[in-house]
């Protein structure tokens, strides 16, 4: 299970992949994400998401590469009409791992530089960002095979009935001449 301690998140053991015994070669995982995993995340988003995993590991000496591919649901709230919305979601991404002298930040979001003697990675944190950047900015019904909107009928009357008529606005307030005398004191 996942848990936050002092700030930081607290990864379920199976995320963590150990790889100092392994061969140069390819390895696949597969890893189950559910509502636990991403409750730890402060990201009120995706908290209700699974996501099921798929992730090759390809080894070489000095080299690891993971490319990992999902498939998942997330549950919210349709931004139209506000009724609940079951929203699937799936991408992939690479991660690369190189070792040297000390582990180190890098410019590159897509590599992890470990420590020589290093004999495991967690994936947590990389699994979450691929989730985390798939998901939408915007989360609406998806419209049916006519182009119309699947959203709550009665909501999106209700939207049209005070949208602004974009050809036809409504009138301006006469302004009062007192203001109009005042924008000439500049």
């Amino acid at each position: 299970m996942q848990t936050q301690k002092n700030g930081q998140v607290e990864t379920k053991k199976d995320l963590i992949v150990s790889f100092s015994g392994l061969k140069s070669g390819s390895y696949d995982f597969d890893f189950e994400l559910d509502d636990d995993f991403f409750s730890a995340y402060e990201n009120e988003n995706l908290q209700k998401c699974k996501a099921v995993f798929k992730v090759k590991l390809e080894k070489k000496e000095r080299l690891m590469k993971f490319e990992a591919e999902f498939s998942g649901t997330l549950s919210t709230f349709c931004d139209r009409c506000l009724k609940p919305l079951e929203m699937p979601i799936s991408g992939q991404d690479t991660l690369y791992v190189e070792f040297g002298d000390e582990a180190r930040e890098s410019d590159d979001d897509n590599l992890v530089i470990l420590p020589e003697g290093e004999s495991r990675i967690d994936l947590s944190q990389f699994l979450y960002e691929c989730v985390a950047i798939a998901v939408p900015m915007r989360h609406v019904h998806p419209d049916d095979e006519n182009g119309n909107p699947t959203c709550d009928k009665e909501m999106l009357d209700l939207l049209q009935s005070v949208a602004v008529d974009e050809e036809n606005p409504a009138p301006q307030e006469e302004v009062n001449p007192i203001w109009e005398k005042l924008k000439d004191l500049k």
